[in-house]
C-alpha cells in the first residue's frame, strides 16, 4: 500500500465523511489518512499529515473551503485539491478552480466519477466533467480581464482547448505532433500569461476571457 494515494477528506458533516470514507475504503489504491471539520483544521492535517489530495467542501464554519483551497495552494503547491460540494454556483466553481483546485464535483456525483477525478489530482492532472467546462465556457467575461492576453500563440490555445477536453499531456503530443517536453514548456507558457499555475485554473481563466 505504499503507493496508495493519501486522502485527506474536509467537510463539516460527519455523516458525509464517513460515507466518503466508506466508499474510499473499497476502492483500490486510496487510503484515507485524515478528516477535518473546517478549512483551518484541513491546513493543519494536511501539513501534518502530507496527504497527496485534499477532498475539500466549500461551505464549512470558522473557514470556509475557498479559503482554505488558497492556502494550501500558497503553502502546500503540491497538494492537489477537488472541491467537493451541494453548490452548483458557477461563481463558487470558478472561484475554487481559479484558486487552484484541480477538480470541481457535486455531492450527488458517482462514486466512478469522484475515484476517477482524485487518482486525476494525483497525477498533477485536472479532470473536469463535460457539463462544468460547458459551464465555464458558456460564463460571462469577468470585468477583471483588463490584461491584454492576444500575445497567446495559436499553438498554446490548441494546448488550452486540448486541456480543457481532459487531454493527458501524452495525448496533448500525439494529437498536435510534438513533443511531450513541448508540451509542457506551452503549458508553462500559457500559465505564465495567464497568471495562473494549474490546468484547472488555465481552463476557468481562459473560459472567463473567451479564450476558449
Amino acid at each position: 500500500m505504499t503507493d496508495s494515494i493519501r486522502v485527506l477528506i474536509a467537510d463539516d458533516h460527519l455523516i458525509v465523511r464517513e460515507g466518503l470514507r466508506l466508499i474510499f475504503e473499497t476502492a483500490d489504491g486510496i487510503e484515507v489518512v485524515g478528516e477535518a471539520s473546517d478549512g483551518a483544521e484541513a491546513i493543519r492535517l494536511a501539513d501534518e499529515l502530507k496527504p497527496n489530495v485534499v477532498l475539500m467542501d466549500l461551505r464549512m464554519p470558522n473557514m470556509d473551503g475557498l479559503t482554505a483551497v488558497e492556502r494550501l495552494r500558497s503553502t502546500q503547491p503540491d497538494v492537489a485539491v477537488v472541491i467537493l460540494t451541494t453548490y452548483n454556483e458557477d461563481a463558487l466553481m470558478m472561484r475554487g478552480l481559479k484558486a487552484g483546485a484541480r477538480g470541481y464535483l457535486l455531492k450527488d456525483t458517482d462514486r466512478q466519477t469522484l475515484l476517477d477525478t482524485i487518482r486525476a489530482a494525483a497525477r498533477g492532472e485536472t479532470l473536469l466533467k463535460p457539463e462544468v467546462v460547458a459551464r465555464l465556457l458558456a460564463a460571462s467575461p469577468s470585468d477583471l480581464s483588463n490584461r491584454n492576453l492576444s500575445d497567446l500563440t495559436e499553438r498554446e490555445i490548441e494546448v488550452l482547448n486540448a486541456v480543457a477536453r481532459g487531454d493527458r499531456s501524452k495525448e496533448i503530443a500525439v494529437g498536435l505532433g510534438i513533443t511531450e517536453r513541448t508540451v509542457k514548456a506551452h503549458l508553462a507558457s500559457i500559465y505564465n500569461k495567464l497568471g495562473v499555475d494549474s490546468r484547472a485554473a488555465a481552463i476557468a481563466v481562459a473560459a472567463q476571457r473567451g479564450l476558449l
